[in-house]
């Protein structure tokens, strides 16, 4: 897969899946609780994934208007959800009996989706393991060389289109020997992305937890959970709504990155209601609403910098533009009006999408006030309104109520100490 086509996705699901799931308490449990490999072993021997179905899970994707899915294959314990002949460790030799990876590929396939695998460096249950290497240096080379067999069958078995490293502790790029590691796995698969979580520097960034874009810009994914653990966690019923989601999104959308959504299956690999009810509700949003979210051109970096408030200093919403047109993404409803000031173009039509309902326009320096919307909003997650204009839209409010004749600091001259 092409950067450019990795790019455009804007939005995937990410699935935690393994056998922390049966314990109920997120996927770092073993290290959290400091379980034994017999202990993982028990666990191991009632892994059964009865309810885990990909071709259900791929289809909920698609309902949701994401267009890749991200599996994990082997989470930090070094249990692996695939055939391997490097250990019985697997799905494949426990009472599940199935090759998980490449029933979610085949899945993944017939829905159009792409498909990233996740794959820990790290492996708890592995003789020797990180800490074993980080003391020993005959047991660094093994476990090194032991890491490097494990990454390579895995490219070489299944046909994806992203790896997805995680847990690089306790190395650093050098200790990996991650850019031949990238180089030998490119040399089996061409086209192979990969994240920056090996320490080389990848072919995009990956912010966990937050949605901001990297600075300097460059390719990017933020990976978000639906609530707050990756792993299945009965006890965690802070769930996204569907409008929190939707930010996510517009965030991703504002600085050309992706957003990664994660659900965790219950132990038995069923998908928990809630997970599904968001993100079904915000696939029937970006069905009807989709061209603010993934606009048919990419629009200038230059124009989403620091200093431009187009994305984030209408108190509507956010705003987010293609081609000619500037969306507004009301999830704060202004009521039967509102006004933004600042612009550099003219705004020729306005229309509340879903409404087929034109609205009125007056505008004078900058300053455009649109009316004739309805009271209440017709869409409980958010709104939207297209205004077309008469150029690509640019937006610019300085920090004073109004903007100096001479050269000046855009807000702000320093790093913000804002979180956002």
């Amino acid at each position: 897969m092409k950067k450019e086509e990795f790019e455009e996705l804007r939005y995937g699901m990410f699935v935690h899946y393994g056998l922390y799931s049966l314990l109920e308490r997120g996927e770092w449990v073993m290290n959290r609780e400091k379980l034994s490999r017999e202990q993982m072993l028990d666990l191991a021997a009632r892994f059964t994934a009865e309810n885990f179905d990909a071709d259900a899970l791929c289809a909920l994707a698609v309902r949701g208007g994401m267009r890749y899915i991200v599996l994990t294959t082997m989470h930090h314990d070094g249990f692996c959800l695939y055939d391997t002949q490097l250990t019985d460790f697997n799905s494949v030799k426990s009472p599940c009996g199935r090759d998980l990876v490449a029933e979610t590929i085949a899945a993944a396939r017939k829905h159009g989706l792409k498909v990233g695998l996740y794959h820990s460096l790290n492996n708890w249950s592995a003789v020797p393991d990180a800490v074993d290497a980080l003391e020993d240096p005959a047991a660094y080379e093994q476990f090194i060389a032991n890491t490097f067999e494990r990454v390579e069958e895995l490219v070489r078995n299944y046909d994806f289109d992203i790896l997805w490293y995680d847990g690089w502790w306790p190395f650093d790029a050098a200790g990996w020997k991650a850019d031949e590691m990238n180089a030998r796995l490119l040399s089996i698969k061409p086209g192979l992305l990969f994240n920056p979580r090996n320490g080389a520097e990848g072919d995009f960034a990956t912010p966990e937890g937050h949605m901001s874009a990297p600075s300097p810009w460059r390719p990017w994914e933020g990976c978000m959970t639906l609530n707050d653990n990756w792993g299945y966690h009965a006890g965690d019923d802070n769930w996204k709504r569907p409008r929190d989601v939707l930010k996510l999104l517009l965030a991703a959308a504002k600085g050309r990155g992706n957003l990664l959504l994660n659900v965790g299956p219950r132990g038995d690999g069923s998908i928990p209601q809630e997970s599904v009810t968001v993100i079904e509700r915000v696939g029937r949003w970006l069905k009807q609403y989709g061209e603010a979210v993934y606009p048919a051109e990419r629009f200038s970096h230059a124009l989403i910098e620091r200093g431009d408030h187009r994305g984030d200093w209408c108190h509507h919403g956010p705003l987010a533009a293609a081609g000619n047109n500037l969306y507004l993404i009301a999830t704060s409803w202004p009521g039967t009006e509102f006004v933004l000031t600042g612009l550099g173009m003219n705004v020729q039509e306005a229309e509340l999408l879903g409404a087929d309902k034109k609205l009125t326009i007056d505008q004078e320096n900058g300053k455009v006030k649109v009316s004739g919307l309805p009271e209440h909003p017709i869409d409980e997650v958010a709104s939207v309104i297209r205004m077309v204009c008469d150029a690509p839209p640019t937006m610019y409010i300085c920090g004073g109520m109004r903007t100096p004749s001479v050269p000046h600091c855009w807000y702000d001259p320093m790093e913000s100490d804002c979180v956002i």
